[in-house]
């Protein structure tokens, strides 16, 4: 059906008004949840949370992969930094304890539960040549769309551009550096895998739900991911994870100084 003009653009979209797609919106918070959604492979989201929600991403299926970037939201400049994040805490595979950080120094989230052998700080998303290469198409609203085409939609509707997107960090699909330097593809943490996060001050967390880039497979091959957003409260001096390191107590005393001198903390 062509879309050339008015009428038949028209006709398009009446045509899909039967067509399912496993998303569910947001959940009112009287539910005890801030955010609730899933979204298909293929999809992205984005949202505002408070300091101290509690971000669950649940792999429904076990071929998700999500890939994540993080903003401080009063001040989206300050951006979740892969190779500090990396590079500071002296850990390229992000698991449970692990904090993200900002090129400010300060904690944007923390980790609260996920496997280390499930993640990727190292090959970023798909991109549209990537994807085009690969696939035959990788522009957002096709059926093989990329990752940073998919956050480039996201970051527009909280004010931001694609210059605005850094490399992000992904979960549910592993990888692991070889002697040789090569990066090696684990696949998934199978159906039903779990990570948590916790925003350690106001962000904007986008997220793209598309194949890995280094997925083997022929198919564009993509399950749905679950999102569950709780409002709770940020690490504290009191928490274990707030002293598990010399770096991370420096990244969350520099997270708390910002803080403090903003009114928030």
């Amino acid at each position: 059906m062509s879309t050339a003009t008015t009428a038949g653009a028209r006709e398009h979209a009446r045509a899909q008004g039967g067509t399912v797609v496993e998303c569910m919106p947001t959940v009112p918070a009287g539910d005890g949840l801030s955010w609730a959604e899933t979204v298909p492979g293929g999809g992205y989201a984005g949202k505002r949370l408070a300091r101290g929600t509690t971000l669950r991403l649940t792999d429904l299926y076990g071929d998700a992969c999500v890939s994540v970037l993080a903003f401080n939201a009063d001040e989206p400049w300050e951006r979740l930094n892969v190779a500090d994040t990396v590079k500071v805490l002296w850990q390229a595979y992000i698991g449970e304890g692990h904090l993200l950080l900002s090129d400010q120094g300060r904690v944007l989230a923390s980790v609260t539960a996920g496997a280390r052998d499930r993640s990727d700080t190292f090959c970023g998303t798909s991109t549209l040549t990537s994807n085009t290469d690969r696939y035959g198409d990788g522009s957002p609203h096709g059926t093989t769309p990329a990752g940073r085409e998919l956050f480039t939609l996201a970051a527009a509707k909280h004010g931001l551009t694609r210059r605005d997107l850094p490399p992000c960090i992904s979960f549910f699909q592993g990888v692991r550096v070889g002697d040789d330097g090569a990066c090696i593809w684990l696949g998934s943490a199978g159906a039903m895998a779990t990570v948590e996060l916790r925003a350690e001050m106001p962000l904007i967390v986008l997220l793209a739900n598309v194949p890995h880039p280094l997925d083997p497979r022929e198919a564009y091959t993509c399950t749905p991911v679950r999102i569950e957003a709780r409002p709770g409260l940020p690490t504290a001096p009191s928490d274990a994870l707030w002293s598990r390191t010399p770096e991370g107590e420096r990244a969350l005393l520099n997270t708390a100084d910002y803080l403090t001198a903003r009114g928030i903390a």
